[in-house]
């Protein structure tokens, strides 16, 4: 894979790890109410979830790709419709959603099971890969490429959200970022909406 294709993958990926939602919730619950490590565990497990399901993306992308093209082009539209929903949402959030989230005192095996499940029980991560992965995923693909597509999504996933348990550690950063959410989500908004449109005319 060319390292310019690569890096494209990688700030997409950063992107979409970075979008307030339900993860970003969960880590901060677990990081604010069980301490760093907490928010660790949780932010990992979370990524493993996130590489399973990117897995599943990228081998099932070219068997589609291959033998049904206009199948492939209907998904891929409803993915695009589905990051541009993401946008507004984003963009109609304001100051608040998951950088309010209350703290909650649980285990390490608590969080783990709870970073997972966010992770697996959101199908809506189906349909961000889809859209995603659909601008780099080729029939002809080797194994050793489509790992990488793998890897990378789940270590930035990962990596994003281990920074965010780590600097939550510092009391200065939360209130930092709820007063900055606003910005944030409008920033999140206009690149969820400005990656919809190069997935339909892709």
């Amino acid at each position: 894979m060319p390292l310019s294709l690569w890096m494209s993958l990688a700030a997409i990926c950063a992107m979409g790890a970075m979008s307030p939602g339900p993860s970003l919730a969960l880590v901060l619950r677990h990081t604010l109410g069980g301490g760093r490590s907490s928010g660790v565990v949780a932010a990992i497990a979370h990524a493993l979830g996130v590489g399973l399901y990117a897995l599943l993306t990228v081998w099932g992308l070219g068997e589609v790709i291959e033998r049904h093209p206009s199948a492939f082009r209907v998904i891929t539209i409803g993915g695009a419709l589905y990051l541009a929903w993401l946008g507004i949402k984003a963009l109609r959030a304001g100051r608040g959603g998951a950088l309010g989230a209350r703290p909650t005192a649980a285990s390490h095996r608590v969080a783990a099971r709870e970073g997972l499940l966010v992770a697996l029980g959101n199908p809506k991560l189906i349909l961000f890969f889809v859209a995603l992965l659909s601008q780099f995923v080729s029939p002809e693909m080797s194994s050793i490429e489509r790992a990488i597509i793998v890897l990378t999504a789940m270590l930035i996933d990962g990596g994003w959200y281990v920074i965010v348990a780590l600097g939550l550690s510092h009391s200065r950063v939360l209130p930092w970022l709820q007063a900055r959410a606003h910005w944030i989500n409008r920033i999140s908004g206009v690149l969820l909406l400005g990656l919809a449109l190069r997935v339909l005319a892709g």
